[in-house]
C-alpha cells in the first residue's frame, strides 16, 4: 500500500527584508504576517490599501524534515495547490515551476531525498508582476476592472470585486506531503452514478518506471469495486480500465424538499501480491438533466424550481475556511430554504468539504468554471493550464451527486456581444474557444452525467442575444444599478441567475470591522460603484430618508430585504415558465456592505430572514391586483383562504374566505374582489391574505405616503435556558419589527425579523445568548424598532 506523510510543520516565511517568521501550511503569506504580528487585520478600516504592496512582493516558504528510505520505489512530492507563481527546489535542486492555483502538482523527489535531514523551498513570485508579464507578451484584453486577473489562473476576485478586497495572496493554500508508493497507484478514480443503479467507475493508473507495461508472468494487478454489497472485478491491462457495477432499486438521491439524500459507500481497490492501493468515497444514484429551451433542470425526471444563491469564496485567505465554517454556512442555505448554490467563476473550485456537506444536505451544486468579467487570452501556456485544470476537478467531482451543471463562465459571453469589448479585443482571443469547444468536450468525455452550460447569462446559442430574458439564464443589474426595484414586475423570465440588491452587515460586524467612534455609513467597506448614493436612491418612495446612523442602518437593511423578496415572489409566481431564481448573494468574504444574505462574520442580515420567507415552500403574494398562492411541495394545498382589508387600529373593513386548491408545484392566482382590490383610504389601511400557516401584508401604499401611527409596543422579557425570549404585544400597528440583539452581544442571535402587527397581535422572538442582556435594552430603540418607531 502507499503511505502518505503531510509536510504541514516547521514552514518559515521570508519576505524582501530577509526576516524569518514562522508560517502556517496550508496558508498564505497575508495570515502569517497578521500571526506574526507584521501587519494589521487586513479587513479592517482601510488596511486594505495599506497592504498592497504584499500582492506585489516575492515570499519564500521554507521547511526542513527529515526522511528515510521507506521500501517503496517511488516518492512523489504532492501539492494539492500552490498559489500562484511558484518555484520548487529541495535540497537545492530545482524540481519545477507553477503558475495556476486551480490545479495540484506532483513531483518524483525519490532520487532527491538523503537519509535524514531535507530542505523543502518554495519561492512565490508576485501574481501581479506574472499577469502583467503576460498582459503585454499577449495584448490588453478589456475586463469589468482594471485588474490583471484574466492573465493569471488564479480567483479573479482576489483582484478586488465590487465587494471584495483587494488582497492578491501568496501561499500554500491546500495541503502538501510526500507520497510513496510501488509498482502502481490509483492516480484516478471516477465514478459517474445514474438512478437505473449503474454505477461506472473509471480509473486511471499510474505505474512506476520499473513496470511500465504489464508483464505476461509475474504478479498481474487486480481492480475491484463495491458498492452496496455488489462487486465487479477484473485484472488491468494497461493504465486505464473501467469496472461496471448494477445495483438493484438503488435508494435515489434527491435534492432538498424532493426527498431524502441517501449515500452509499463506494471503494475501490488495485491489488497484486507484492501490494496495491485503495480509493474510497460515498456516491448518490440520481439522474440530472437541464432542458435548455426553458433552461429547466431536472432530477430524477422530475423538474425542480431551483431556490438558489451564489456563493462567493467564504474568506480570502482559503486555508481559514474550515468543515464547520462550512457547514454553518450551508446550514444557512438551507435553514432560508435554499435548495441551490451556484459556485461563481469568479472564485475557485471549492474543497471536498464543500461538495460532502452540499451531498448530505441535499444542496444542488452549480459550478462555474472559473473564469469572470473579462477577456480570457486562450494562448499559451493558458490553453494546457485551463485544460488540465478542467480535467482534475471534473474527475474529482464526478462522484457527488449534488453536482448538477457545469457552467463556463460567469458574464463573459454577455461582455462580449453587449460591453464593447468585441471593438477593443482587435480580433485577439477572449475565451469563447474555452466555453463552446474546450470546457463542453471535457464534460463531455470525462463526465457525461451531467449538462454543460457555454455562460451565464446565456440564451442557449451562439447568436442569440446572451441575456435575453425569454431564454435560457438572464441576470437583471438594471435594478440596483438604475430603476427600482418594482421594475422586477416588467420582467418574465425563464430562469433568474442573479439579482440582487445592497445593505450593510450587522452592526456588531460593522463595529468589529470600524475604529470610527461614531460610526457612520461611510464607516462601512464600500466597493461599488456609487454604492451609497444607490442604496440612498433605492429607498425611492418605499421608505423615508434616514437622518442618522441608526435609521440609516436599519432602512437600508429593510430596503433590501424588501427588494430581493419582492423579485422572488415575482418570479416564483411565473412557475412553471419561470423555473429559477440564484439570488446574488449568500455570504460574504469581509465585512461589507454588500448583496450578502449572511454578513462577512456569519451574521445573518434582515434579508436572510425575509429569503427564507420568499422560498418557503408554501408562499402568498400580493401584486396587482390578485393573490398568487406557490406550492412548491409534492401534496396538493387546500382551504380556506381568508383575505381581509383592515384599518391600521386593526378594525377590518372588508373580508372574503375563497375556497382554494393549489396542485403540488403549481400556481394558482385569485383576483382580489372590488372591496378588497379598492381601498377606502390607501393611506390607513391594508390587507392581509392567509391560508393555513403561510400569511401575507400588503399595503395599499408605500410607507412615506402611510399615516403611520407612532409605534406603541408592550414587551416582556423572559430568560430561558439558551437565551431569552422577547414577547411583543402591539397597541399600534408595528409595521417591520425587527430585534437586533448583537447590538448588545455580539454573539447574540434572534430566530426572526420583520414582522408586522396589528393591534392586539403578538410575536415572540428567541434570542440565543450565552450573556446577561440588559432586559429594558432588549426592548427598546435601536435595539427593537420598526418603520414608524
Amino acid at each position: 500500500m502507499s503511505s502518505y506523510r503531510p509536510l504541514h510543520d516547521g514552514w518559515s516565511l521570508t519576505g524582501r527584508d530577509g526576516t524569518a517568521v514562522p508560517a502556517g501550511v496550508p496558508g498564505c503569506v497575508h495570515t502569517d504576517l497578521l500571526a506574526a504580528g507584521l501587519i494589521p487585520d487586513p479587513y479592517l478600516d482601510d488596511n486594505e490599501h495599506r497592504l498592497a504592496w504584499i500582492g506585489r512582493s516575492e515570499w519564500t516558504y521554507r521547511t526542513m524534515f527529515t526522511w528515510s528510505p521507506d521500501g517503496h520505489e517511488r516518492t512523489d512530492l504532492v501539492c494539492e495547490g500552490l498559489d500562484t507563481v511558484a518555484t520548487l527546489t529541495l535540497n537545492g535542486v530545482r524540481l519545477g515551476s507553477t503558475a495556476n492555483q486551480h490545479r495540484g502538482y506532483r513531483f518524483p523527489v525519490r532520487h532527491l531525498l538523503r537519509d535524514g535531514d531535507n530542505e523543502l523551498v518554495v519561492r512565490f513570485g508576485s501574481a501581479y508582476a506574472y499577469a502583467e508579464e503576460q498582459r503585454a507578451a499577449l495584448g490588453e484584453r478589456p475586463a469589468a476592472y482594471d485588474e490583471p486577473y484574466a492573465f493569471v489562473r488564479k480567483s479573479a476576485c482576489n483582484f478586488g470585486w465590487d465587494w471584495g478586497p483587494n488582497v492578491v495572496t501568496a501561499g500554500i493554500w491546500r495541503p502538501i506531503g510526500l507520497e510513496s508508493w510501488s509498482r502502481a497507484r490509483l492516480a484516478e478514480v471516477r465514478p459517474l452514478a445514474r438512478a437505473d443503479g449503474t454505477v461506472e467507475v473509471h480509473v486511471r493508473v499510474e505505474r512506476t518506471t520499473e513496470h511500465t507495461t504489464e508483464p505476461t508472468t509475474g504478479h498481474p494487478l487486480t481492480l475491484t469495486a463495491e458498492v452496496a454489497g455488489v462487486r465487479a472485478e477484473q485484472r488491468l491491462e494497461g493504465r486505464t480500465a473501467t469496472l461496471t457495477l448494477r445495483v438493484p432499486e438503488p435508494d435515489l438521491w434527491w435534492p432538498r424538499g424532493y426527498g431524502a439524500q441517501p449515500l452509499y459507500d463506494l471503494s475501490v481497490r488495485l491489488s497484486g501480491e507484492d501490494g496495491g492501493d485503495a480509493w474510497t468515497g460515498r456516491i448518490g444514484f440520481r439522474d440530472v438533466e437541464l432542458r435548455p429551451e426553458a433552461f429547466r433542470l431536472a432530477v430524477n425526471g422530475v423538474p425542480v424550481f431551483v431556490k438558489g444563491v451564489n456563493w462567493i469564496p467564504d474568506d480570502c485567505f482559503p486555508a481559514r475556511v474550515t468543515r464547520d465554517r462550512l457547514a454553518e454556512r450551508l446550514g444557512q442555505a438551507v435553514a432560508a430554504g435554499v435548495n441551490l448554490v451556484r459556485v461563481w467563476g469568479g472564485g475557485t473550485y471549492e474543497s471536498d468539504d464543500f461538495y460532502d456537506l452540499a451531498d448530505e444536505l441535499g444542496l444542488l451544486v452549480w459550478q462555474d468554471f472559473p473564469f469572470a468579467c473579462a477577456a480570457y487570452p486562450e494562448e499559451e501556456p493558458f490553453r494546457s493550464e485551463v485544460e488540465a485544470e478542467a480535467r482534475r476537478h471534473v474527475a474529482r467531482l464526478a462522484r457527488h451527486p449534488s453536482l448538477a451543471l457545469w457552467c463556463g463562465n460567469n458574464e463573459n459571453l454577455e461582455g462580449y456581444a453587449d460591453w464593447g469589448w468585441r471593438d477593443r479585443l482587435e480580433h485577439r482571443s477572449w475565451g469563447a474557444g474555452f466555453y463552446h469547444d474546450l470546457l463542453p468536450s471535457i464534460v463531455a468525455e470525462l463526465d457525461p452525467t451531467r449538462p454543460y452550460w457555454p455562460g451565464s447569462p446565456y440564451s442557449g446559442a451562439p447568436h442569440l442575444p446572451p441575456n435575453d430574458p425569454a431564454r435560457g439564464t438572464t441576470h437583471i443589474w438594471d435594478v440596483w444599478n438604475r430603476e427600482d426595484y418594482t421594475r422586477y414586475a416588467a420582467y418574465r423570465p425563464r430562469f433568474v441567475a442573479e439579482f440582487g440588491f445592497q445593505g450593510p452587515p450587522a452592526y456588531a460586524t460593522l463595529r468589529r470591522a470600524s475604529s470610527d467612534e461614531p460610526l457612520t455609513p461611510a464607516s462601512s467597506h464600500q466597493k461599488a460603484i456609487d454604492g451609497e448614493g444607490k442604496l440612498l436612491r433605492g429607498l425611492g418612495t418605499h421608505l423615508p430618508r434616514p437622518e442618522t446612523f441608526d435609521d440609516w442602518h436599519y432602512l437600508t437593511q429593510l430596503n433590501q430585504a424588501r427588494a430581493v423578496a419582492y423579485g422572488i415572489e415575482r418570479f416564483r409566481s411565473l412557475m412553471p415558465y419561470c423555473m429559477g431564481t440564484v439570488v446574488w448573494q449568500l455570504n460574504d468574504c469581509w465585512p461589507v456592505t454588500s448583496w450578502s444574505a449572511v454578513d462577512g462574520d456569519g451574521r445573518r442580515k434582515p434579508l436572510w430572514y425575509a429569503l427564507r420567507r420568499a422560498y418557503a415552500d408554501r408562499l402568498i403574494t400580493v401584486r396587482d391586483g390578485e393573490v398568487a398562492l406557490v406550492n412548491d411541495t409534492s401534496e396538493p394545498w387546500s382551504g380556506e383562504l381568508d383575505l381581509v382589508r383592515h384599518a391600521l387600529t386593526g378594525e377590518p373593513l372588508a373580508k372574503e374566505v375563497v375556497s382554494v386548491r393549489v396542485a403540488p408545484r403549481a400556481v394558482t392566482r385569485v383576483a382580489l374582489p372590488p372591496r378588497l382590490a379598492t381601498p377606502g383610504d390607501p393611506a390607513t389601511e391594508l390587507l392581509v391574505a392567509r391560508l393555513d400557516e403561510a400569511r401575507a401584508v400588503s399595503c395599499y401604499a408605500n410607507d412615506t405616503a402611510v399615516a403611520y401611527p407612532q409605534a406603541v409596543w408592550e414587551a416582556s422579557v423572559e430568560r430561558v435556558g439558551s437565551g431569552y425570549r422577547v414577547t411583543v404585544t402591539a397597541v399600534t400597528v408595528l409595521r417591520e419589527l425587527a430585534l437586533f440583539p448583537d447590538r448588545l452581544d455580539p454573539d447574540a442571535v434572534v430566530d426572526d425579523q420583520l414582522v408586522t402587527l396589528l393591534p392586539g397581535e403578538s410575536a415572540v422572538f428567541h434570542v440565543t445568548t450565552a450573556s446577561d442582556l440588559d432586559a429594558r435594552a432588549l426592548t427598546a430603540f435601536p435595539v427593537l424598532r420598526c418603520v414608524n418607531s
